[in-house]
């Protein structure tokens, strides 16, 4: 082993991925991670990839190895020129040598090398939905009843590959969607599910590892949202931050919609999103570029355009990829279907109470992107009068008061409050919980008391003097992701890190448990966030959103500005803000069942529970240590 680690790069990894031999994954960054001494033993030994033999007797799916063998090949100098020029690697060799070098046999030298495609080649999306493949059947306990998948349509939907429509999944995935993913919901159902849900819309995804939220009524999977009940798709959009295509495009083939219109927008780079629209012309991927190295395309968003003219929209907190939907507490709000406004209607007609239509076409054409030209078109011409929640968003920038308030960040949230939310105790604290934690500053005044507050604590009370209401943080403690489903892998939704901490130990004050008893997600770490403001009276507000506590989400007031202070804000966000005014015509949602109306679903249990003294957040180290 020593030898190996002299002959790779200084910066490889030292930690081994607890999955072994078994691991399928071929995402660069785990193996920038993760050591996976197998992979290293085999190439350790060669002085090119070519002669690199993959035995016969491996775990997972071969292509899925030997893109695994190339993404490790670059941590060794000597090997990394080979990798850059695939070119020069055409084979790797097939033999019968085990994995594992207590084990290691012979090689036969009758042992024939058999050709691998280089990484750029078609096959590259077909390796994701093996790895995929291979991950389900190595978790698979018990064969699960098979679900048949209807015939797909002769139209758009069709999913037979021609020389127009680049790859075909047929001979990726397997006809069951069983084997393809762990949660499978009963198909024709969302419709009715999501009527049921009214007047919130306000669901959680289900939990791999907790079967109770398999059946909850507010639990729903991600092919959910693409059920045929809900409307025929035309085309769609996903905006998000990290974006698995292999895992997306298996949920649009087994809708039967593999070859209908795509266009992705997303923050985190990855080979796979880049060569996509080459393989699969339906597919269009942007990366939305940030000026700013501070700021991140973080909005998770998707809108769903249908045959009969009309669209829906979905905000949710859970980045495209399957570790977000597996065991970790997720929120979506799920628009009613917004039909097409008649062709003779004035401009103004079905617009939202709340200018939802108007707030969202500010904020599809701060990307200055051509692709979303014609969804801007679509959205004008579509009646949002049936959505009652108000969007709040951010968008890089320097923002200033508009005539219409301000547009952006925590300003965007104070306006809203002030126009809508009830009169609210001073001593009804505000709740915030999120995934992550920023840079908030060597004392609570720095910023969260002295911006976030000044915005959070406003309602439509008159102005007068006023003391400042309490804060809360729900964020997860190492206890809590300790015992949580996926151990203290449970954590990798949870990028606090210590270096961070150590800068504002004063917010261990604020500090509460995560807890989720009520919705069986006790052990699901969340990577939702919400704030919120209640009362032994009800809930007053609540906002799902995409941002976390940071400035770069949220904004910071630019003190240097000679006349009006700019609020600069680095990232992308977007998040609704549910208002009982709006959506019952009463001050407060409740908070208990047996009420006039619905009990709103909050995502934790009430009361909260503060840190114990011995308490610690958790912090990323932990899995790195």
């Amino acid at each position: 082993m020593e030898n190996n680690k002299r002959k790779m790069d200084s910066n490889a990894p030292t930690k081994a991925c607890q999955y072994g031999s078994d691991c399928y994954r071929v995402n660069p960054l785990h193996f920038r991670e993760y050591s996976h001494p197998h992979i290293e033993t085999l190439l350790s030994k060669v002085a090119s990839i070519n002669q690199v033999v993959v035995p016969e007797q491996i775990k997972i799916n071969k292509s899925v190895f030997e893109e695994q063998i190339r993404i490790v090949a670059k941590q060794f100098p000597h090997l990394a020129d080979g990798v850059k020029h695939p070119a020069k690697q055409t084979k790797l060799d097939t033999g019968a040598t085990s994995l594992e070098p207590s084990s290691s046999k012979q090689v036969s030298s009758q042992t024939k090398p058999s050709p691998v495609p280089p990484t750029d080649s078609k096959n590259a999306i077909e390796s994701l939905f093996a790895e995929r493949r291979a991950k389900m059947q190595a978790a698979k306990r018990e064969a699960p009843t098979p679900v048949p998948v209807p015939e797909p349509n002769s139209n758009a939907a069709s999913s037979v590959a021609t020389a127009d429509t680049g790859v075909s999944l047929q001979k990726s995935l397997p006809r069951d969607i069983n084997a393809y993913f762990p949660v499978v919901a009963p198909r024709g159902r969302m419709a009715q599910k999501l009527a049921a849900a009214e007047p919130y819309n306000f669901f959680l995804t289900t939990i791999t590892d907790s079967k109770p939220t398999h059946s909850e009524p507010l639990s729903v999977t991600f092919q959910e949202l693409l059920d045929s009940s809900l409307g025929q798709l035309e085309s769609s959009v996903q905006m998000n931050f990290m974006v698995d295509i292999g895992w997306l495009l298996a949920h649009y083939y087994f809708a039967g919609y593999e070859n209908v219109p795509l266009l992705i927008l997303y923050g985190d780079e990855t080979p796979e999103l880049r060569m996509v629209s080459k393989k699969k012309p339906n597919v269009t991927a942007v990366k939305v570029d940030i000026k700013t190295p501070f700021g991140v395309h973080h909005t998770k968003m998707g809108l769903y355009g249908y045959r009969d003219g009309s669209m829906r929209i979905v905000i949710s907190t859970a980045n495209l990829y399957e570790d977000d939907w597996h065991n970790r507490t997720q929120g979506l709000w799920i628009s009613p279907r917004l039909p097409a406004v008649p062709e003779d209607a004035d401009t103004a007609f079905g617009e939202s109470v709340t200018d939802f239509r108007s707030n969202l076409l500010a904020y599809l054409d701060a990307y200055k992107l051509t692709q979303l030209q014609p969804w801007i078109a679509r959205i004008r011409r579509t009646d949002f009068s049936d959505i009652k929640v108000c969007l709040v968003a951010s968008v890089p920038g320097g923002h200033v008061n508009t005539p219409k308030g301000p547009l952006w960040g925590h300003a965007r949230l104070g306006y809203l409050l002030t126009k809508y939310a009830a009169p609210i105790d001073d001593s009804c604290p505000l709740v915030a919980q999120s995934s992550s934690i920023g840079s908030l500053g060597p004392s609570p005044e720095s910023w969260v008391l002295g911006e976030i507050m000044a915005n959070f604590r406003k309602d439509s009370a008159p102005i007068g003097i006023r003391r400042m209401p309490g804060f809360r943080m729900i964020y997860p403690s190492y206890s809590n992701v300790r015992q949580s489903h996926d151990s203290l892998l449970g954590g990798g939704c949870l990028p606090y890190g210590r270096a961070t901490h150590s800068k504002q130990e004063w917010l261990k004050t604020y500090l509460h448990q995560w807890f989720c008893r009520s919705r069986h997600r006790n052990k699901a770490m969340p990577h939702i966030k919400t704030y919120c403001r209640w009362s032994h009276r009800g809930l007053y507000w609540f906002l799902l959103t995409s941002a976390n506590l940071s400035k770069s989400a949220w904004g910071v007031y630019n003190k240097a500005g000679r006349f009006e202070k700019p609020l600069r804000i680095n990232s992308y966000e977007a998040g609704v803000l549910f208002l009982p005014k709006l959506l019952l015509d009463e001050n407060f949602f409740p908070m208990e069942a047996g009420k006039k109306d619905p009990q709103f679903p909050m995502p934790y249990d009430v009361p909260i529970i503060p840190y114990a003294p011995e308490d610690t957040p958790f912090f990323m180290d932990y899995l790195t240590q």
